[in-house]
């Protein structure tokens, strides 16, 4: 994709976002064009409950990153273990909805790009919830590059996003073709949206990673999500510049 398409896309799927923020939680509490019937709903709350445990086993303390917070979903879940949050997203309007629902003072909201945004500070915990699946693929090395820079030496991460099952989305949403990078999203209001949207398999994932200098686990539930965690090998040094 050439730079010039890529960077209108990116802008049409911040604006999506955007856009999206007051209906966004439909999705995630099975609600209204989300809502696929009482036994698809009870899998995908115990598949958000698995990843939930591995969360918590997990436990993100100390000073924690949180990239894309959208509506606080997991903010809320992470400041339960953390001395701080900095949560950072690319929508106002996200931001203050996460704000009336997770008013903690140690809890830092920033209004930012990620794409541009840069980290100022250094993190014990990066943390980011379906985020990697909106990274193209021509900005996914400098993600993770961005991410060792954000994390002190004995850094650690967790993520969950996608797996591409239907009845995650919208009864109106399709799912891009195998191969595919990008996806048309429709709001409530029929409005529709160009995203990036891209799927990983848990062993490609992890070797890509190792790669780039990760020691990460990835697993997936049984339908419908993908998580894991990371940390900088020891034999790779993560460019902290």
């Amino acid at each position: 994709m050439k730079p010039l398409q890529l960077a209108g896309l990116l802008a049409e799927q911040a604006r999506y976002y955007r856009e999206r923020a007051g209906e966004y939680d439909d999705w995630w509490f099975r609600r209204g064009r989300y809502d696929r019937g009482a036994d698809a709903n009870a899998r995908w709350f115990a598949e958000v409950a698995e990843v939930q445990d591995a969360l918590e086993r997990f436990q993100p303390s100390g000073q924690v990153l949180e990239l894309a917070c959208g509506t606080g979903l997991w903010t809320r879940r992470l400041v339960g273990h953390a001395d701080t949050v900095t949560a950072v997203d690319a929508s106002p309007e996200v931001i203050e909805l996460a704000r009336a629902g997770v008013d903690d003072p140690r809890v830092s909201y920033v209004q930012a790009d990620l794409f541009a945004w840069e980290p100022s500070a250094s993190y014990d915990v990066c943390f980011f919830g379906f985020w990697l699946s909106h990274v193209p693929e021509g900005q996914f090395e400098n993600f993770w590059a961005k991410v060792g820079r954000a994390l002190g030496p004995d850094g650690r991460i967790f993520f969950v996003d996608s797996l591409p099952s239907n009845l995650a989305s919208a009864v109106d949403h399709q799912l891009p073709d195998r191969g595919e990078e990008t996806m048309t999203r429709r709001l409530a209001d029929g409005r529709e949206f160009r995203i990036v949207k891209r799927f990983y398999e848990p062993h490609a994932l992890r070797q890509r990673l190792a790669d780039l200098g990760w020691d990460a686990q990835v697993q997936a539930t049984a339908e419908f999500f993908i998580y894991g965690q990371a940390t900088a090998s020891e034999c790779v040094e993560v460019d902290r510049r």
